[in-house]
């Protein structure tokens, strides 16, 4: 996918704007995101299905900052959401409620309620007792609650098991070999409609066979739902598609999508694909700063101010994500670093095994942090939440003030005086 980074006379910049000034000007740790990249990753799956009535929802939880949400709802976005808060957040955005799916297999009384009052396009139902209790609330509304069930179709996506979600011992969706059964359940409900079909088989996918078998048996168990008076008006395919962060063979939207509509040709069902990660893991960078080098007979290690706290892929998932020193050093030795942080964990690293050129005080970018960055942080160790920045062209914004000390702590109390 796009990423809108590149060296101009040895610095980094994105867009037209240097990654070093960005550091220098707002601070390190923090994360960098182009709207550049993010609306032409967004358009690459539009274009790819012109062809075909379509529904692109841009799975909130990969990255979730409303500044990145307005600028994909200004481009007539949906969204894929899986809490309240990511809800909310599409809401303050000026995201079209009723272009929202609403997945995860843990909703609560109180998301169904609110979903149903701003008019959501549909629910992801994940289980029997889910389908039940939205029905229970729907009917309280005296509303009906558009439902779209989330089927598992036992097809091995070939991802990390932590992201794999569509095979049988997974905790998501449900069998589709019983699917039928929840479908006529569904319809002898008096308080839901029936309005499509859904599974998603897992993240970082970099092979189309896995989404074309998933399709296939999407379409056989949608026909057989049409045989039984039981009509959809979309599939929704899920997301997953892989983005490249070292040297993967992935597919582009384009190759994607070409495997997948013939599939559809004929078909009026409306496709929904719920794209995350290869919107915007590309599209954005975490900057740190060299606080110490650090020797041994073993190792160097280059002692750097983010974190775990900041980035848990590398530690969550072994995950490689590219690591490059912001400028250059002429005629300096270039030797292998583990780039660590300063949590006190033997797990917290962003890299391991790196050649680079690098000085106390150089500014270091990880690429590729765009997807599961922020929103997978934490404050371990009373760490505050870093700052994140959007670059549009020439210009950089602050899109998230850096937490504050005082903010860290803020809802916690002293016991009172005895």
């Amino acid at each position: 996918m796009h990423s809108t980074i590149h060296r101009d006379n040895g610095q980094l910049l994105m867009e037209k704007v240097c990654l070093q000034s960005i550091a220098d000007k707002f601070g390190t740790p923090c994360y960098v995101y182009s709207k550049t990249a993010l609306e032409l990753n967004y358009k690459a799956y539009a274009n790819a299905l012109k062809s075909h009535p379509h529904l692109v929802c841009y799975a909130v939880k990969s990255n979730s900052n409303i500044a990145v949400l307005q600028s994909l709802a200004k481009l007539g976005s949906g969204f894929d959401i899986v809490s309240i808060g990511e809800l909310e957040r599409v809401l303050i955005a000026g995201g079209n409620p009723s272009k929202i799916v609403f997945s995860g297999l843990g909703k609560t009384a109180d998301e169904m309620s609110r979903a149903l009052d701003v008019g959501i396009h549909c629910f992801n139902v994940e289980s029997e007792s889910e389908l039940s209790l939205l029905n229970r609330i729907a009917e309280q509304k005296g509303l009906k609650a558009p439902v779209s069930i989330r089927v598992n179709p036992d097809v091995n996506a070939k991802t990390h098991p932590y992201i794999s979600t569509g095979l049988k011992e997974d905790k998501f969706g449900i069998d589709i070999n019983r699917a039928i059964d929840v479908y006529r359940d569904a319809a002898s409900m008096s308080h839901i409609d029936i309005v499509g079909l859904d599974c998603h088989i897992g993240s970082q996918i970099t092979e189309k066979s896995p989404f074309v078998d998933t399709m296939k048996r999407l379409l056989v168990l949608a026909d057989t739902l049409n045989e039984q008076g039981i009509t959809l008006n979309h599939l929704d395919i899920g997301g997953g598609l892989g983005v490249r962060y070292q040297n993967e063979e992935i597919q582009s939207v384009d190759q994607y999508m070409r495997a997948i509509l013939p599939l559809l040709e004929g078909r009026s069902e409306t496709l929904i694909v719920e794209p995350g990660r290869s919107m915007t893991a590309n599209a954005g960078v975490l900057l740190t700063e060299v606080v110490y080098l650090k020797v041994t007979e073993h190792k160097n290690f280059a002692v750097v101010d983010a974190a775990m706290n900041d980035m848990l892929r590398p530690s969550l998932y072994q995950a490689w994500m590219d690591v490059q020193n912001v400028g250059t050093h002429v005629n300096q030795q270039e030797k292998i670093y583990d780039v660590v942080g300063p949590v006190c964990e033997s797990g917290d690293f962003l890299a391991k095994s790196r050649q680079l050129t690098v000085n106390e005080g150089d500014c270091l970018c990880l690429f590729s942090a765009g997807a599961y960055g922020f929103v997978m942080s934490s404050n371990y160790n009373s760490r505050p939440r870093v700052a994140e920045i959007m670059v549009n062209g020439d210009s950089a914004f602050v899109i998230r003030q850096r937490e504050t000390l005082a903010e860290l702590i803020k809802g916690e109390h002293l016991l009172p005086e005895q």
